[in-house]
């Protein structure tokens, strides 16, 4: 006989208002834990902090906000996602091997191509207001 699909996690399964309420503590605790602990997501929160605000006030079209806003929070988002993979790396164990280096030097590059991409959104929306915005 097969186990229902969520039996592999006491977790799984759960369904209705309790569910949602289950997720949203869970992801409040992570992103304290993410404050707590990681270094480059306060920073990253401080940079939004600054960089939304300043897009929603910019004259610039609604769908060109919604692009700066959305890569600074991307940011965000692949940066959560790397220190997931480097907490369960480093739970696994802390001894050095080429594998953690890996999962670890791959978290980093996808957070760094992130980086990139916010930048180029960030240039390629404003460039062409910066003219009229220096007459």
């Amino acid at each position: 006989m097969n186990a229902p699909l969520h039996a592999e996690s006491p977790y799984k399964g759960k369904t209705g208002l309790r569910r949602l309420w289950n997720a949203l503590r869970y992801s409040i605790a992570g992103l304290k834990a993410a404050w707590a602990c990681e270094d480059a997501f306060r920073m990253e929160v401080w940079t939004a902090l600054v960089a939304v605000p300043l897009a929603l006030f910019l004259p610039i079209q609604t769908f060109e906000k919604a692009m700066l806003i959305g890569s600074v929070l991307l940011v965000m988002v692949v940066e959560l996602l790397n220190s997931a993979v480097e907490a369960t790396v480093d739970r696994i164990s802390l001894e050095n091997h080429h594998l953690a280096k890996r999962a670890k030097d791959i978290g980093s590059a996808s957070v760094l191509i992130t980086l990139l991409i916010t930048t180029l959104v960030w240039l390629l929306v404003l460039w062409p207001y910066i003219p009229k915005w220096l007459e």
